[in-house]
């Protein structure tokens, strides 16, 4: 399947469907060399619709191979989401005593003349490398009709108790579950129900064990949840983390009940999940996410397709004031995409600004470190013919911004059009960014990793360029270095699908 890259709009860094409609990340696994991607996908249209599971796979986790669909709508109802695991023992029985490549996830359907649905558990299997599914017999695995939100499955090997651990959507909460072979699962526990964040229903959880970065032997488990847009909520939907420990059976939460922490600040990025069974798995876990949200993913202004995943990135624990939080960086394959750049060096930035190189194409990676001054704010601006993207820091209120307010295409939504900001404190008074832009998307990251907003922005057609500006006072620039990046679809990279 092809791409059609003619629309301005459509992104040249990120993964994208070949046509329609795209949504959470599923089914990440690593096998034989191979990084799976698959994703909830509506071939029929490019709205949301009845759920398949699309599939790519890559070597490197930038450039990526499109193959048929994986999991197809049957009997028990459409396809949701849900997670993939190497079955290296054969504890399903489904590989001869060999290892072979395991989906678990959602099944759907409406409960006859009702508004209702049943959610249920199946799997699949694949002998082939995960080229083709094999529907089990015996599906559904796992039902509990009390429930209509009982979704989203994800499953890891847990080597002390030598079990299976599924961890399941329920509403306003998580259940955990244990199994011996990925088809009998037994309840465990219960999670989250008086925790976090529950301004919308959770979704997509994920779990799993990282070491502090600071190498001391001490480790913890995380626990991603996703949590559905509510209206009220200008953020719409988003995804919160929690930091604990897990025995196997439960999982405790190390921070108040109360104390949320937010994966990303930004606006775009949810139902992210990590890959299963990824070398370095033990130090890190790598990441990605659907860059969009429930509150406007159905009207955002594409053509063709809809929906596109963030930057795959690696994440780790890092040991803060508050206790350890999770980082995230960008995975190192993405710099096989740069051309030769640009550097300044100790420049003074003002109210009278500094234009920096026109951004040709519109696909940039930029590393910039500012040492504070008089300035009240200051930041980058991203200009694209007569539409801007902006972001900044608010040095009174310590606070890191992105302002889409004038970046472009605005009306098909009337909360799209945002300013939002996060906490930054300066570091030996100095901010340090790191910017990826591609056609229709931003990602900052900031404090190392500690921080990151990621923000759909769908800006006008014309002239490119990037400036620096300083309101209130000068801001000195220590250093800036400019990439300009080559598409994934024209860079050539050393075993690379795609």
């Amino acid at each position: 399947m092809k791409h059609n890259l003619d629309h301005p709009l459509r992104p040249q860094l990120h993964f994208t469907p070949p046509a329609n409609w795209l949504n959470d990340p599923n089914g990440m696994v690593y096998y034989d060399g191979e990084y799976h991607l698959f994703y909830q996908y509506h071939p029929d249209s490019s709205v949301w619709g009845p759920m398949h599971w699309g599939h790519a796979i890559s070597r490197d986790l930038v450039h990526w191979e499109h193959y048929p669909i994986a999991l197809y709508p049957d009997h028990n109802g459409m396809i949701f989401s849900g997670s993939a695991v190497v079955d290296w023992h054969d504890t399903s029985g489904f590989f001869d005593g060999g290892a072979g490549l395991v989906a678990i996830y959602t099944q759907t359907e409406m409960i006859p003349n009702s508004d209702l649905s049943k959610q249920r558990q199946s799997i699949a299997y694949s002998k082939d490398k995960g080229r083709t599914w094999i529907p089990y017999d015996g599906n559904p695995v796992l039902a509990d009709e009390r429930y209509p939100d009982f979704r989203d499955p994800k499953v890891l090997w847990h080597k002390p108790s030598q079990s299976w651990i599924m961890v399941l959507a329920a509403g306003d909460r998580l259940f955990l579950y244990r199994s011996p072979d990925l088809k009998a699962w037994t309840f465990a526990s219960e999670f989250g129900s008086a925790e976090g964040s529950h301004d919308g229903v959770w979704e997509c959880p994920d779990l799993f064990e990282l070491p502090l970065e600071d190498g001391a032997s001490a480790s913890k488990w995380v626990m991603i949840v996703s949590i559905g847009d509510n209206p009220n909520c200008p953020e719409g939907s988003r995804t919160q983390y929690f930091i604990g420990e897990f025995d196997g059976w439960a999982f405790s939460n190390d921070n108040p009940a109360d104390r949320v922490l937010w994966l990303d600040h930004g606006r775009d990025n949810y139902a992210g999940v990590t890959w299963s069974d990824a070398p370095g798995v033990e130090s890190e876990r790598l990441f990605i996410g659907w860059m969009n949200n429930w509150k406007y993913a159905n009207q955002i202004p594409t053509e063709g397709w809809r929906g596109a995943m963030t930057l795959t990135r690696k994440l780790t624990l890092r040991q803060e004031e508050q206790g350890p939080r999770l980082v995230q960086q960008v995975v190192e394959a993405y710099e096989g995409l740069r051309l030769p750049g640009s550097v300044w060096i100790d420049k003074r930035v003002d109210s009278q600004h500094l234009q920096l190189d026109e951004a040709e194409d519109g696909l940039i990676q930029l590393e910039v470190e500012f040492e504070l001054g008089t300035a009240s704010e200051f930041g980058i601006r991203l200009s694209s013919g007569s539409s801007w993207t902006s972001v900044g820091y608010d040095a009174a209120e310590e606070e890191l911004f992105i302002d889409r307010t004038h970046s472009g295409l605005l009306d098909f939504h009337v909360e799209f059009g945002c300013k939002h900001a996060a906490p930054l404190a300066a570091k030996d008074h100095r901010i340090k960014l790191q910017l990826w832009l591609d056609r229709s998307s931003l990602e900052v990251f900031a404090g190392d990793g500690g921080l990151v907003m990621t923000d759909q922005i769908f800006p006008i057609e014309g002239k490119k360029g990037i400036s620096l500006y300083a309101d209130g006072g000068d801001v000195v620039l220590r250093s800036l270095r400019i990439y300009p990046l080559q598409s994934i679809y024209t860079s050539q990279t050393t075993g690379a699908a795609g």
